[in-house]
C-alpha cells in the first residue's frame, strides 16, 4: 500500500469560548486539548462581560488557568451596552478611547498570562460590530489604532480580528485607514463546506491567504497571517469530513491555526440571535455536548495530525473499480470488520459504509485496507444521510446492515438520537435498497432485546447461575415464537427496525432477513461497559483494573465467537431469496450458556491473577437469562457454533495480546460461501 503524502504542519490550537461559571468544563477541555497536541488556545475576553457582577472574579480565575497549560490569545471585544452608541454590545463606544483604556486595564491585570492580544472579533459581522453606525470604518479604525498603538508600546503583540467571510476590499480599506501598520498579525476565518455564504467567495486557503499577503505587503510586510477560526460542522454527522477539513486548514500557508471549536454548544444555551436557529452552529466542536470525543479529537490524541491523515486517506471513496460489490453497512465495526474480512478473503469487492463514530473502528478500517487495498472501498457515510445511502446502493450486489447505536444506557440518555440511528437509519437503508429497483438481498443485525426483559420467565439460582424453571427453555433456549416485548428505547428502536426489515419482504418483495443476535465476542472488538461486555471484562482484567457487574453476576448469556456469527451471515445471505421475510435467533446456544461470574472465573485463569469486582444495581432491560434457541437457523442453513466459549475466550485473549487467533477462527468448513457458490445461489 502506498503511504499517504505527508503535509507541512503549522502549529495549531483551538478557539473556544467559555461562559462564566464553567469551571469544570474548562478543566476538562484543557486536559483534552493538551492530550490532542494543541499548543494554542484562543478565547474571548468580553469587555461587556467583565463589567458584570461576576466578570472580574471569573476572568481572574479563567485566564491564569488557561495560560498555565496553553499559549493564550485573548480576543477582547463586545462593548458594554451602557456605553455603546446603539445600546448593544455590537455598537461602537460613545468614547472610542474607552476601548484602549480597557485593553490597558487587561494588560495590567492579566498581561503576564499572554504575549499577544486580539482586537475585536469578526468586525464585518453585524453581530460583533454594527458597521451601519460606521459605514466608512472611521470609528473602528480610530478605536483599533488607539488600542494597538498602546498595547505595542507596552510590549504586547496585537492581532487584528479576522473578517468573516473574508473580504479583501475591507482589508484594503483598513490598511488605507492606517490600522495594519500597528498589527503583528491579521486573523482569517473560514468554514468551507459548512456555511453557504462562503460559496461565492471561498477559493481555498491558499488563494485567500495569497490575496491577504498581497494587501499586507503594501502596508506592513512583516505582518503574519493567523487562521484564528477554521472549522466544520458535523450537524450531518460527517466526522471524517471534519477531519479532512482540519488537515486542509493545517496545510494552509499561514503562521498558525486555531480550530473552532473544542465542544459542541448545548442547544439549551442562548446564543446570538442570528445563529439561534442554525443547526450547523451547534455542532462545530471536536467533542460532543455529552463529552464524547469525535473522530478528529480521538485521532489527534492517538497519533496527532499524522494519524488524522492516515484515516482520512483510507476513508476516501474508491468506487471506480467494481461494477458490483457486497455492501457492509457498519463494516468498520466489530462484527462488520470480521464479516468484511471474510468476504475480502474470498475475493469479493466490498463497500464498507461507516461513519467511524465508534472509538477504535478506524483501526479496523486501516487493518482491512492494509490487507486488501484493491478490493476494499470505504465510504464515510452516516445512515441518517439518505442521499449518500442511495448513491452507494446503486450497484450493491447484497447488503448486510450492522450499523447501530448499540448501548441500552445511551438510548436511555438520548432516546431521540437512538431512534434516529436505529429506526430511521434502518428505514433509510431499506429505502436506498428499494430505490435500486432490484431484488438486492438485505440482511439485518437485530438483537435479543426485542424479546424484552423476559420478566415472565421464571428463574431460580442453581450452581451460581440463573436457570429457567421451564425445562424446555432450560434445555433448548428461547426460540423465535417468543412474543416481542420491546423495552428501553434501544429495544424499541431495534425492534421497530427489525419489523420494518421483515415487512419490506411482504410489502415490496425484497429478499430480506433478520438475525437476532445474542452476545457476540472475539477479535477486533473494543468492548465498553455498555456494549461488548466479554471483551470489556477481558481488557479490564488484563490491565489489572476493577470490573463493575450490574446485578449479581448470575445472569446467563449464550456467548458466540464472532467467526461463528460470520459463518451464519455468510450461509444465510445467499439464501434470502428463498428464506426472505424471516427472523432467526443467533447465539451460542445452551452449549455456550454462561453466567457473568463463570466468564470472570475463566478470565482470571487466562490472565493468571484475581480480578477485583464491584457490584452495582441492575440496569433497565437487563435480562436475568437469555439463551438463544438456534434450531430454526440450524435447520435451514446447516449452521451451528463451532467454537466453544472457553476456546473463544482464549482466542480473544490471544488477539488482545497481539497474537494470532488460536481457536480455529477461520474454520472454513463452517464459514465460507465461495464466490462460485454465491453466484450459483443468487
Amino acid at each position: 500500500m502506498t503511504p499517504p503524502q505527508r503535509h507541512k504542519q503549522i502549529p495549531f490550537g483551538f478557539a473556544e469560548w467559555f461562559r462564566a461559571g464553567e469551571y469544570e468544563r474548562v478543566e476538562r477541555a484543557l486536559d483534552g486539548m493538551v492530550e490532542a497536541g494543541a499548543k494554542y488556545l484562543r478565547t474571548h475576553l468580553s469587555w461587556a462581560e467583565y463589567h458584570t457582577p461576576q466578570g472580574k472574579s471569573w476572568y481572574d480565575w479563567l485566564l491564569p488557568t488557561l495560560s498555565a497549560k496553553l499559549e493564550l490569545l485573548p480576543c477582547i471585544h463586545y462593548t458594554p451596552p451602557s456605553i455603546s452608541r446603539t445600546g448593544t454590545s455590537a455598537g461602537p463606544p460613545e468614547r472610542l478611547r474607552d476601548y484602549a483604556d480597557f485593553v490597558d486595564l487587561m494588560l495590567t491585570r492579566y498581561g503576564s498570562n499572554f504575549e499577544a492580544i486580539e482586537l475585536w472579533n469578526e468586525p464585518n459581522n453585524l453581530l460583533d460590530w454594527d458597521w451601519r453606525e460606521d459605514p466608512e470604518w472611521v470609528l473602528y479604525s480610530e478605536m483599533m489604532i488607539d488600542a494597538a498603538n498602546w498595547a505595542g508600546e507596552r510590549g504586547w503583540k496585537t492581532v487584528l480580528g479576522g473578517p468573516a467571510p473574508f473580504d479583501a476590499n475591507w482589508l484594503q480599506l483598513i490598511g488605507e485607514r492606517g490600522v495594519l501598520q500597528y498589527m503583528s498579525a491579521v486573523g482569517l476565518h473560514g468554514f468551507p463546506g459548512t456555511w453557504d455564504s462562503e460559496k461565492a467567495t471561498w477559493r481555498g486557503w491558499g488563494a485567500q491567504i495569497a490575496e491577504m499577503r498581497k494587501i499586507l505587503a503594501r502596508f506592513n510586510p512583516e505582518t503574519e497571517v493567523w487562521i484564528t477560526e477554521a472549522g466544520f460542522s458535523t450537524w450531518r454527522h460527517e466526522e471524517v469530513e471534519q477531519a479532512r477539513q482540519f488537515l486542509s486548514a493545517l496545510d494552509a500557508p499561514a503562521d498558525r491555526l486555531y480550530w473552532y471549536g473544542w465542544q459542541d454548544i448545548d442547544p439549551r444555551i442562548s446564543v446570538q440571535e442570528g445563529l439561534r436557529f442554525d443547526k450547523r452552529h451547534y455542532h462545530m466542536g471536536v467533542t460532543g455536548v455529552d463529552g464524547r470525543p469525535k473522530l478528529l479529537r480521538r485521532l489527534l490524541a492517538e497519533g496527532g495530525p499524522e494519524q488524522v491523515q492516515e484515516v482520512v486517506d483510507i476513508s476516501a471513496p474508491n468506487l471506480a473499480k467494481p461494477a458490483s460489490a457486497m455492501v457492509v453497512v457498519g463494516g468498520a465495526g466489530f462484527v462488520g470488520s470480521n464479516l468484511t474480512d471474510s468476504f475480502l478473503a474470498d475475493g469479493f469487492d466490498v463497500i464498507v459504509l461507516d461513519n467511524l463514530s465508534r472509538p477504535g473502528v478506524e483501526k479496523n478500517l486501516l487493518w482491512l485496507k492494509e490487507r486488501y487495498p484493491d478490493q476494499l472501498h470505504p465510504v464515510e457515510c452516516d445512515i441518517r444521510d439518505e442521499w449518500c445511502l442511495k448513491e452507494v446502493m446503486g450497484d450493491a450486489e447484497c447488503v448486510v446492515h450492522l450499523a447501530a447505536q448499540v448501548a441500552v444506557t445511551t438510548s436511555l440518555q438520548d432516546p431521540t438520537e437512538d431512534f434516529q440511528v436505529n429506526a430511521l437509519g434502518t428505514l433509510n437503508v431499506l429505502e436506498a435498497v428499494r430505490s435500486t429497483g432490484r431484488r438486492v438481498p438485505t440482511l439485518f443485525a437485530s438483537t435479543n432485546k426485542v424479546y424484552g426483559g423476559l420478566e415472565d420467565l421464571a428463574v431460580r439460582s442453581e450452581n451460581g447461575r440463573c436457570r429457567p424453571t421451564d425445562e424446555v427453555i432450560a434445555a433448548r433456549g428461547v426460540d423465535e415464537s417468543r412474543h416481542l416485548d420491546f423495552c428501553t428505547p434501544y429495544g424499541c428502536s431495534k425492534g421497530a427496525a427489525d419489523q420494518y426489515v421483515l415487512d419490506y419482504a411482504k410489502s415490496y418483495g425484497l429478499p430480506t432477513g433478520v438475525l437476532r443476535m445474542s452476545c457476540i465476542y472475539g477479535p477486533r472488538q473494543f468492548g465498553t461497559e455498555d456494549q461488548g461486555w466479554v471483551a470489556h471484562f477481558l481488557i479490564k482484567a488484563m490491565r489489572g483494573e476493577p470490573i463493575t457487574i450490574f446485578g449479581d453476576g448470575k445472569q446467563v448469556r449464550d456467548i458466540l465467537h464472532v467467526s461463528d456469527a460470520v459463518a451464519a451471515y455468510r450461509k444465510l445471505l445467499p439464501r434470502l431469496d428463498r428464506l426472505n421475510g424471516r427472523a432467526f435467533n443467533l447465539g451460542g446456544g445452551p452449549a455456550n450458556a454462561v453466567s457473568l461470574l463463570q466468564v470472570l472465573q475463566e478470565i482470571e485463569r487466562l490472565v493468571g491473577h484475581d480480578v477485583p469486582v464491584e457490584f452495582a444495581e441492575w440496569r433497565s432491560g437487563d435480562q436475568p437469562y437469555f439463551v438463544a434457541n438456534t434450531a430454526a437457523l440450524q435447520n435451514v442453513i446447516g449452521w451451528r457454533p463451532a467454537i466453544g466459549w472457553r476456546d473463544g475466550l482464549k482466542d480473544l485473549h490471544g488477539w488482545l495480546q497481539g497474537r494470532p487467533g488460536s481457536a480455529g477462527a477461520r474454520a472454513v468448513s463452517n464459514r465460507q460461501t465461495s464466490e462460485e457458490e454465491w453466484r450459483a445461489l443468487v
